[in-house]
């Protein structure tokens, strides 16, 4: 075999390996899709190939790179409504486990910003680590809010931590990091009403977007053509920016109120979601200027506050914050469904799809496993009894297994699926 041939085999296999890792919030593209099955079924006594205990609590997601798993959480404050404690005492940890044992490699934590919110039974409901990290395969990127960014190698060494403001609202930081070529961008609209990008080697700020207003979001990055557009959804507005240098290339009028959920893109139209009306709006990339009148495909008066959606054959679904499952018709957004979730409790986790099944993460009745159809058929609900810590979290797919992530517990769940 050839030199050349050689090379591309090795290009086009790492290629392939790079395209399976979930390595970012909501996996590849932060699109919330995996092509493999994973398991429909299980239990406290089935289907669990391993569970690891957790430092402290949590509600980001876990995210792989081949045979590591990194998490986020936090420990020494705002454990339990009983016992608060100090907040000078708040610790938040970036951790590695073996993807095969879900033994822990590392723990390594920062000390939390004198800035960091005051418990509350709001800031409660989520804690102080709910940015899920991002990793490249050589160093691994968290967002921990006004205690800002930090970069650790594989080793846990820590490579660098850099600043990103110190203003806090609401329920407090709730965005992740994403990497496009050398950079870590990072949704700072809370904490300084700006988008940074970092250089992914030094941590030293490559660009800032300004006036970026009440947006919660994960930043999303969609392929147009050869291209690649940073799209930010915050209130009034869509931008669309050129991730390289913070440009703005195009602006189309949004929701007229805060935003939380991560936008999702699929052949070069971008979906956005939020607002407590709920609604979502569907807009194609590739513009330049306002494309209010000339990109946005439609509006509706459906959609979800917190949670993110995925797109599948033709349609948008998703479980909204209030307990509502919905799907719509990408290419005009019309109601295809609704249908009540079997949950007493609001939504936090957003839903995601293995294969031919959808994932619905609830806080109080375990995760629903629905078929992924122009129809509300559910195929099980999966609840692991000896746990009875909050759900807030994402599950990761990978290698046709499930990472779920409890409060106090990582779980691979594995075993045949249906």
């Amino acid at each position: 075999m050839s030199r050349l041939a050689i090379a591309c085999l090795a290009f086009f296999s790492s290629t392939v390996l790079m395209a399976e890792e979930w390595n970012q919030f909501r996996g590849l593209g932060g699109n919330a899709s995996s092509e493999g099955a994973a398991p429909t079924s299980w239990s406290a006594d089935s289907n669990i190939v391993w569970k690891a205990k957790l430092t402290g609590r949590g509600a980001s997601s876990p995210v792989v790179w081949r045979d590591r798993i990194f998490l986020t959480s936090f420990s020494g404050y705002g454990m339990s409504d009983e016992e608060v404690g100090n907040k000078a005492d708040l610790k938040l940890h970036v951790l590695s486990f073996d993807r095969e044992t879900g033994s822990q490699l590392w723990n390594k934590s920062i000390a939390a910003s004198d800035k960091t919110q005051e418990y509350s039974q709001r800031v409660a409901d989520h804690g102080y680590a709910t940015g899920t990290p991002v990793t490249d395969g050589k160093a691994v990127y968290a967002l921990f809010g006004v205690s800002g960014v930090v970069a650790y190698d594989f080793d846990g060494n820590l490579l660098w931590q850099a600043p990103i403001g110190d203003d806090t609202a609401g329920f407090g930081s709730a965005s992740s990091p994403v990497l496009f070529e050398n950079l870590v961008i990072v949704n700072a609209s809370i904490e300084s009403s700006t988008v940074l990008a970092f250089d992914k080697s030094t941590g030293k700020e490559v660009w800032r977007i300004a006036d970026i207003n009440k947006a919660w979001t994960c930043p999303c990055l969609a392929q147009v053509g050869d291209a690649t557009e940073l799209i930010i959804n915050q209130k009034d507005m869509i931008y669309g920016f050129d991730p390289a240098t913070g440009k703005k290339l195009w602006s189309c009028v949004g929701i007229d109120d805060y935003v939380v959920p991560a936008p999702i893109h699929h052949d070069g139209v971008v979906y956005c979601l939020g607002g407590r009306t709920n609604r979502c709006i569907a807009v194609k990339l590739g513009g330049r200027g306002d494309v209010t009148k000339t990109h946005k495909l439609w509006e509706t008066p459906v959609g979800a506050n917190v949670t993110s959606p995925v797109f599948y054959d033709g349609r948008i679904y998703c479980a909204s914050d209030k307990g509502i499952a919905f799907c719509l018709d990408a290419k005009t957004g019309e109601e295809v469904y609704r249908q009540r979730i079997p949950t007493r409790a609001r939504i936090y986790a957003s839903i995601i799809r293995a294969g031919k099944h959808f994932y619905v993460t609830t806080r109080d009745a375990g995760i629903i496993v629905l078929e992924a159809i122009p129809e509300y058929k559910e195929v099980g609900i999966n609840k692991i009894e000896s746990d009875a810590n909050m759900l807030n979290a994402s599950p990761a797919v990978d290698n046709n297994q499930l990472l779920i992530r409890s409060d106090s517990f990582l779980y691979c769940i594995g075993g045949a699926a249906r």
